[in-house]
């Protein structure tokens, strides 16, 4: 491979663009799966699944349910949704895919097909499936949100930023939002402008975790190694916090790494589920 280091830009797309788009922060996991923001409704009135056994049992039953009758779209977003968590990226392509075949006019259905082909890394594919999931007079801002991760993954960031500001308008201060546009800066090594979104985002009451590790990440990048620990460690059970915690160390590590050629474990932007 070269030996020439590639410019920042082009690093930070190897830091921040991990083998797949993926939907947390990998340090906000700490022993459980979540999800992003759905479009399509919670899978029923029962919580979200969060563990590896819960989203293969939810595997089996959506699975069952496509496979029984496979014009149902919910069952097929579902399956696929359940697909993703377990790391079947291909297969839950393949499902959407299908099934926005037999319904190329569904949105929700549109929309999970699109986040899905962003999760396995196609995000040209991604972009146009997207750009079909809501219209001009109709702006569904989840998606807006996810056309501009895509587009920040393809190196697009003023487009990105673009779809962000689209989707704020929408959503005032939407904490997803505004951390995929802090990281949409720390992609172009505005570090400074980065915390500050990521602070406002922080400090919405709907924020979630993966946007607090979000902010330690970058405060890290900025040097301040031991802000960013108490950043990761805040409003965490011990245990979770040393996870969160090491897992930060590790990353930030990675910085005196950027010499040497392939992508590092670090946070993409958020396209949802």
């Amino acid at each position: 491979m070269p030996s020439k280091v590639p410019p920042f830009n082009i690093r930070m797309t190897r830091l921040l663009g991990s083998a797949a788009v993926v939907a947390l922060l990998g340090l906000s996991l700490a022993g459980c799966k979540t999800t992003g923001d759905d479009i399509t409704g919670s899978i029923s009135a029962a919580p979200a699944p969060s563990t590896d056994a819960d989203w293969r049992r939810d595997q089996d039953y959506w699975g069952q349910r496509y496979r029984e009758n496979a014009g149902d779209t919910q069952a097929a977003i579902n399956f696929a949704k359940a697909l993703r968590a377990t790391g079947e990226r291909a297969q839950a392509v393949a499902v959407l895919e299908q099934a926005s075949m037999r319904n190329p006019r569904d949105m929700p259905l549109l929309g999970a097909y699109g986040r899905a082909l962003a999760d396995a890394g196609d995000y040209e594919q991604a972009l146009k499936v997207l750009d079909r999931a809501h219209t001009p007079d109709n702006p569904d801002w989840r998606i807006l949100n996810a056309q501009g991760a895509v587009l920040d993954q393809l190196g697009r960031h003023d487009e990105a930023r673009r779809h962000y500001a689209a989707a704020l308008k929408i959503v005032p201060n939407e904490p997803s939002v505004l951390s995929n546009l802090g990281l949409s800066y720390t992609l172009t090594k505005d570090l400074k402008r980065a915390e500050t979104t990521l602070r406002l985002a922080v400090a919405q009451p709907n924020a979630a975790l993966k946007v607090r590790q979000n902010l330690a990440l970058v405060v890290g990048l900025e040097g301040r190694f031991a802000e960013a620990e108490k950043i990761a460690a805040s409003d965490l059970p011990p245990d979770q916090a040393a996870a969160n915690v090491d897992y930060l160390r590790t990353m930030l590590a990675q910085q005196s790494d950027w010499k040497k050629p392939g992508r590092k474990k670090l946070p993409a932007p958020d396209t949802g589920t």
